[in-house]
C-alpha cells in the first residue's frame, strides 16, 4: 500500500491504533475529507472505568485532547507551528455507556486564523466542545487553548 495515495480521511482512522486511544477504548468514528471535523466515541469497559463504575476522567479528557490542534496542523500546513497550550474539563454528570464528542473548526475560521497569525506572528485560540452520553445529556465540557505561530523562516 502506497502511503502517499492514502486519503487524509483514511490516515486519520489510524489514530484508532494509537496506544493511549486503543487502551482507553477511544475510537474515531467519523471525520470529513478535509479534516476539519472529527466525531469520537468512548465506550465504557473495564479498562476505562473508575471505582464508581463510570468513565475515568482521564479517558474522557484523552478522547478530547488532540483534535483541535490536529485540525489546525492539517489545514494550516508546515508554515505554522501549532501547540496545545491549555485545557480544562468540567464534569457535569457521571459518564456511563458510550459517550461522544464532536470537534470542528470551519474552513472560514481556519482562514481567519491563518490571516491573523501571518499579521500578528502568533496568537492563542480557544475552542470548546461537549461530551454527551447516549441520551444526549452533557457529561463534560472541554475548553482548549491552542497556540499558533507563523514560521517566517520557512518562507524566506
Amino acid at each position: 500500500m502506497n502511503w502517499l495515495k492514502i486519503s487524509k480521511k483514511r490516515k486519520a482512522k489510524l489514530i484508532n491504533f494509537y496506544p493511549p486511544f486503543l487502551g482507553a477504548n477511544i475510537q474515531l468514528e467519523e471525520c470529513n475529507e478535509n479534516l476539519t471535523q472529527f466525531q469520537v466515541k468512548l465506550s465504557l469497559n473495564r479498562w476505562n472505568k473508575n471505582v464508581m463504575g463510570t468513565h475515568f476522567g482521564g479517558s474522557l479528557y484523552a478522547m478530547c485532547d488532540p483534535f483541535y490542534m490536529w485540525i489546525l496542523m492539517e489545514n494550516l500546513g508546515k508554515d505554522f507551528i501549532v501547540w496545545d497550550k491549555a485545557a480544562t474539563i468540567q464534569f457535569k454528570k457521571p459518564g456511563t455507556g458510550t459517550v461522544r464528542a464532536i470537534f470542528e473548526i470551519s474552513i472560514e475560521q481556519i482562514e481567519n486564523i491563518r490571516k491573523e497569525v501571518i499579521e500578528l506572528g502568533k496568537n492563542d485560540y480557544h475552542f470548546s466542545t461537549v461530551v454527551k452520553n447516549e441520551n444526549g445529556q452533557i457529561v463534560a465540557e472541554v475548553d482548549k487553548t491552542v497556540y499558533v505561530r507563523y514560521n517566517k523562516k520557512r518562507n524566506i
